[in-house]
């Protein structure tokens, strides 16, 4: 397979075609030290932060966190201390080439994707290389 394949399959398929929708998520209000342990639990780097209506207001990362270690209070407050705004998202109708491209543009591990503004699902650098070969091992069966 090579790169144009590559790239040709990323085309034609969409974000809602490769994205998990079992999203973890917590909101601004959620304990910081909650949150760094849903990360740990359930072995993800990042949570996106969304309001009561699913709308996406931030996400907070392993590196956004990494601000505890200057933190002297043992109790250091809410996700909305430490997320990232505004947050790079996708909508579930982009197809799977730009998800990567901002992926690689951006050096992120993983993007929130949306459906009207509100999070739907969460796509990995990994949701992308494993689809891929998939697909590629289809193609090649069928050949």
């Amino acid at each position: 397979m090579g790169p144009v394949y590559a790239l040709e399959i990323a085309q034609m398929l969409k974000a809602k075609d490769i994205m998990k929708t079992n999203v973890l998520a917590v909101t601004m209000d959620t304990d910081i030290y909650r949150a760094i342990r849903t990360m740990v639990e359930n072995n993800v780097t990042g949570l996106p932060v969304i309001d009561d209506d699913r709308a996406l207001v931030g996400i907070v990362t392993e590196k956004d966190v990494l601000k505890l270690l200057y933190e002297i209070e043992d109790h250091p407050g809410r996700v909305a201390d430490f997320m990232t705004t505004p947050v790079v998202a996708y909508d579930q109708d982009d197809d799977v080439a730009a998800v990567a491209d901002g992926l690689s543009a951006h050096h992120f591990r993983r993007v929130p994707i949306l459906s009207d503004g509100r999070l739907v699902g969460i796509i990995s650098r990994k949701d992308i290389v494993r689809r891929i070969k998939e697909q590629w091992l289809t193609q090649s069966a069928s050949a």
